[in-house]
């Protein structure tokens, strides 16, 4: 089969077909191991021709062990051959207590190929394929065999899917079967899914920057309104007497201020009962009485303009606002356990906005009432119920209570985002990404509970958008660079790789790569992967539903797997038209 070898370049051997021999199409890809002067080199067919094969270097053969990358290379009289069954499990992978069965060799008679869980799941992973190349079919597989390993019991495994079109819960419906300590949990955004937990997030769990995404900030000046409006929320929230006081405080600095202000008086009345119209208090408010001498008047009769343009009570009106404004009120600290809502976050963007001057501050008007706006639009829209929580919960109990289901532990919890636009979801992905995170950063001992986001349509959410500019960073580009060594992974699922950050990708070390023919995004992998070569490129384009060039970390080569048919299925597969137009006989 193989003949002289005559030209040897950096990577490649030329290897003429000796005369005579039959080239059997299925040549393509095998292994081959170059043997001369004690050394062994492994190498793969990459092209044949009429009479010269080109076989390209992978790596070295030392003491029974595959080393990747090749210093010393064959000389031109060594001997080839095929790679035998030992030579075959050493650079597949032996079946070992710290693996899994990925899938099985295409090339080698469906031989199966483990990898070890710890090169696979201790690094960000990617997964990309076309609309039906098996990605779906590919990730339910994995995390079935992960279960099915009887070596390794992840009893304490946190797989958290953000699932797009609601594929995953048919998949993992029978995890209990497996083993009773095995539990699938979904949170569902589609009210009429069956065993479901409807999506919910406690509003108070929302910082600024997570407060920004859902009300769709873009610039710098919107920051510290949001800071403060969820300053005061929480302060209200507590409702007491200091913060009452503090209410009053702030209504009766912002009414003062209006009161000195150069504008006719009518004006001022206008702005003064449009604050009270909106932020008011049982003590003070359009209707409360003014004790006058001999007299009592509602506050807001104390604004007749007289025939001058004046307020005819304005030594009154003045002594009793003085009455509410007490600078020690601003020292009051909430004790910030205490649930509130969207309406209350509303009245506390509203107190921001008079208490800061801002409805006078031409400069940053637009900015306040632009989130006014989106916050009472999300406030009275159907996303509202989904920050409905009536009880306090504390961020850490909080994420206790995703993997906690009738008294034990889920090991996989599902998000199912099929019933909501792309921009909710894409906070809700940030947003429990963001939450896993600062977990995970805040454990004593650093990665003692490794958390697998796994986001599938990746390309929707994990994207270079204004978050750098508007927070400093985006937060799968900050878990992408940082998150490994706190035991936080991202495992990215796409058929749009050319629409994912280039930084998160950069930072992936294994990869799944299923059938893709964009052109686009096979220049791009290629551009952004250092240790993917054109060969891989190329291979994947002929793969089957089902089968996947694998390499990175994981792999000792790359390889071709195909994988099993997960058992049951995810809901992924294509509507049976035929079956959809028929009309049944009787």
């Amino acid at each position: 089969m193989f003949g002289k070898i005559v030209y040897i370049s950096d990577n490649l051997a030329h290897v003429k077909i000796a005369e005579g021999t039959p080239i059997a199409t299925n040549l393509m890809n095998l292994h081959v191991v170059f043997e001369d002067d004690n050394k062994k080199i492994l190498g793969e067919v990459a092209d044949i021709s009429t009479d010269i094969i080109k076989i390209r270097f992978l790596g070295e053969i030392v003491n029974g062990r595959f080393v990747g990358g090749v210093i010393r290379k064959p000389t031109l009289s060594a001997r080839l051959r095929i790679v035998n069954k030992e030579e075959v499990a050493m650079i597949i992978g032996n079946e070992t207590p710290g693996s899994f069965l990925l899938g099985v060799s295409s090339l080698y008679d469906d031989y199966p190929i483990h990898v070890d869980i710890n090169n696979l799941f201790s690094n960000h992973m990617a997964i990309f394929g076309n609309s039906g190349s098996g990605k779906s079919y590919g990730v339910a597989r994995i995390l079935q065999n992960i279960f099915l390993n009887k070596k390794v019991i992840p009893f304490k495994a946190n797989f958290f899917i953000f699932d797009a079109y609601g594929e995953y819960h048919n998949a993992f419906s029978k995890l209990n079967q497996i083993n009773p300590n095995f539990n699938f949990k979904i949170y569902s955004t589609n009210p009429n899914q069956p065993n479901a937990e409807m999506l919910k997030i406690p509003l108070w769990l929302l910082g600024v920057d997570e407060l920004a995404l859902l009300l769709s900030a873009d610039e710098h000046g919107q920051l510290p309104i949001i800071e403060r409006a969820l300053k005061l929320v929480k302060v209200f929230a507590d409702n007491n007497e200091q913060s009452e006081a503090l209410k009053n405080h702030l209504i009766a600095k912002a009414i003062m201020t209006i009161l000195y202000t150069n504008q006719t008086s009518a004006s001022k009345r206008n702005d003064i009962f449009s604050i009270l119209a909106t932020c008011s208090t049982e003590k003070f408010n359009l209707e409360a009485p003014v004790q006058g001498i001999g007299y009592v008047r509602k506050f807001r009769e104390c604004f007749t303009i007289d025939s001058a343009g004046n307020f005819t009570d304005l030594i009154l009106v003045t002594e009793y606002i003085s009455k509410f404004i007490n600078e020690d009120a601003e020292k009051y600290i909430p004790s910030g356990t205490k649930p509130y809502t969207l309406e209350e976050l509303e009245k506390a963007l509203e107190f921001t906005l008079i208490s800061e001057g801002l409805l006078r501050n031409e400069k940053t008007f637009n900015n306040a009432i632009t989130l006014k706006v989106r916050l009472h639009t999300i406030a009275i829209g159907e996303y509202a119920k989904y920050f409905k929580v009536n009880n306090y919960i504390s961020k850490e109990n909080f994420i206790a209570s995703l993997v906690a289901m009738n008294g034990k532990k889920a090991q996989i919890i599902n998000f199912n985002l099929e019933d909501v636009d792309d921009w909710f979801a894409k906070f809700v992905t940030k947003t429990f990404t963001k939450m896993f995170f600062d977990f995970t950063k805040s454990l004593k001992n650093r990665a003692s509970v490794p958390i697998h986001v796994f986001l599938e349509e990746a390309h929707r959410y994990v994207q270079k958008d204004n978050d750098v500019y508007l927070l400093g960073y985006n937060i799968f580009e900050r878990v992408a660079k940082e998150g490994r060594k706190y035991g936080m992974l991202l495992n990215l699922i796409s058929q749009r790789p050319v629409e994912i950050s280039e930084t998160v990708i950069s930072q992936c070390s294994n990869f799944l790569i299923f059938k893709m023919n964009h052109p686009r995004d096979l220049e791009y992998i290629r551009q952004m992967l250092p240790n993917i070569s054109a060969e891989i490129v190329e291979k994947q384009k002929s793969l089957q539903p089902g089968t996947c060039v694998a390499f990175g970390r994981a792999f000792k080569v790359p390889l071709i797997v195909k994988m099993q048919l997960p058992n049951p299925e995810p809901h992924s597969s294509n509507a049976d038209v035929v079956d959809k137009w028929t009309v049944k006989q009787g």
